[in-house]
């Protein structure tokens, strides 16, 4: 019933093991739990349950691999290895797309033409930024020469998301390859098949056993816990919610970890009245129900001109009707189903606290006509909500998005701005000085103008206040995953 085929090929879901030192872990003895495809509710296999005998076999295997041939790869050797790993990703896309549309519901060519083919860019693109990284050198008159040299951080633990798993996931491997680390993965436990494949690939592209590791299981009290305690891990990036990144930080606050967050967002898309409402409307469609609005980059919080509310919410509402809910091996499908049954409730009483706190529904708000099983929600237009309602200061993660109106810059900056999050923001208008002027008041880490979720890898990606710590991107990346060391020679 789960088999897909695909450009011919019959993909069917797998099994999810550990892989440590190099090896697939035997599930022989090990606590199993189910996979559930989100779509369907059917149990497409099981998943290996780690702990902290697991981790502390993968940290073991990391810290070995750490002082072994991998430690001698020269730049331009880990390059071809990342290079190597991109084209692997690329080789089996209709494979991975297809076990990332049925762990996570999402239409499955959503995962083909965004997920799978950014996840083999990540390691294109760093292992062309890593032949040309450069330090810093300073001659002290005719005193000293003072150089730095880069060097690894150590062994780094991953813990990963579930909303665009191998995306994410590549996004932080890397760098961190490139930068010469070992890795302790632990990928979200209701999307494991991807990073076990992952694992595979990376072993094949010519990487050594032990530099890559996976364990699978949960968060506290678990694998996650595990990792995020474990005295011989050095560094841990993890992307999630902001209340599990502030048990992580307490966690590793005794052993000093070096840590990157990219966390929650609840993120303005501040629509003026002088700008294009059709092609506003278009990429508003992508930023709010995108991956059935399970991004944290998702423009949630939509706020327009008075003088263009009306217009834009009519011309929304109907673009929004004609979006295809459902099977996400669908072709036409554009919002597939929600993660899981206890997302699909929180989504559900997200809508519901709206209703109580005078909300109007304009479209959305339910499951789809005819639909039976899988954790669908039809995409949500929220309005009539103030702005201190629930609904629009809490991350809700799911194809719900609010409308509010607003009648200056002040207004519109004081709104956008009051939040504890802090990601993302999209500006729309085409007045240039506006547009330099409200970006420079938003309190946001990555801030676009006429445009949503354009990315060059280059740039600082990463959050304000409760939305993370540090940025990620070409050189943010390896000042994360490297360490600086200078040193002085006296002339």
């Amino acid at each position: 019933m789960h088999i897909k085929e695909m450009s011919g090929k019959k993909v069917q879901p797998i099994d999810c093991r550990h892989f440590i030192n190099g090896e697939y872990m035997d599930f022989d003895g090990q606590s199993t739990f189910e996979n559930i495809n989100p779509a369907t509710e059917e149990v497409m296999g099981k998943v290996a349950e780690g702990g902290y005998e697991e981790i502390d076999s993968a940290v073991k295997a990391a810290r070995t691999a750490l002082k072994g041939p991998w430690s001698n790869f020269t730049a331009a050797k880990r390059s071809q290895v990342l290079r190597r790993i991109g084209d692997l990703i690329l080789n089996r896309k209709e494979e991975l797309a297809a076990l990332e549309a049925m762990d996570t519901g999402k239409p499955y060519q959503m995962a083909l033409e965004v997920d799978i083919t950014r996840a083999a860019y990540n390691f294109h693109f760093f292992a062309d930024f890593l032949t040309s990284l450069g330090t810093e050198a300073y001659q002290q008159d005719d005193q000293a020469l003072h150089y730095s040299i880069r060097r690894p951080v150590g062994v780094v633990g991953m813990i990963n998301p579930w909303n665009l798993p191998l995306l994410l996931l590549t996004w932080k491997m890397a760098p961190c390859l490139a930068a010469g680390n070992t890795v302790v993965m632990k990928p979200a436990e209701w999307t494991p098949m991807t990073a076990t494949v992952l694992a595979e690939i990376i072993q094949e592209a010519g990487v050594p056993d032990g530099v890559v590791n996976l364990v699978h299981g949960f968060g506290p009290n678990s694998a996650g816990a595990a990792l995020t305690e474990h005295a011989d891990v050095d560094a841990i990036t993890f992307t999630g919610e902001t209340k599990t990144g502030t048990a992580i930080m307490k966690a590793a606050a005794p052993t000093l970890k070096k840590l990157s967050y990219e966390l929650g967002g609840k993120n303005p898309n501040i629509i003026f009245a002088d700008s294009d409402l059709d092609e506003v409307i278009e990429t508003t469609l992508k930023s709010s129900f995108m991956n059935q609005g399970e991004v944290c980059l998702c423009g949630s919080r939509i706020y327009v001109e008075r003088e263009a509310y009306d217009e834009f919410l009519k011309k929304f509402v109907a673009k929004t009707r004609q979006l295809q809910v459902g099977d996400p091996f669908d072709s036409g499908t554009k919002v597939g189903a929600v993660i899981s049954k206890e997302h699909y409730d929180r989504v559900n009483q997200y809508i519901q606290i709206a209703k109580e706190e005078g909300g109007e529904i304009l479209v959305g708000g339910y499951r789809p006509k005819g639909v039976q099983k899988g954790y669908f929600i039809e995409p949500t237009i929220l309005a009539g909500l103030d702005r201190d309602s629930r609904c629009v200061q809490e991350e809700i993660f799911g194809p719900v998005v609010t409308v509010l109106p607003f009648d200056s810059e002040e207004d519109v900056i004081d709104q956008a701005n009051d939040t504890h999050y802090g990601l993302g923001t999209t500006i729309w208008t085409n007045d240039l000085r506006r547009a330099h002027r409200v970006a420079h008041r938003i309190e946001a880490g990555i801030i676009w103008v006429n445009t949503w979720y354009l990315r060059d890898l280059r740039t600082p990606f990463g959050g304000l206040k409760q939305s993370g710590i540090g940025r990620e991107g070409g050189i943010h990346s390896f000042e994360f995953y490297s360490e600086l060391s200078n040193i002085t020679i006296k002339l």
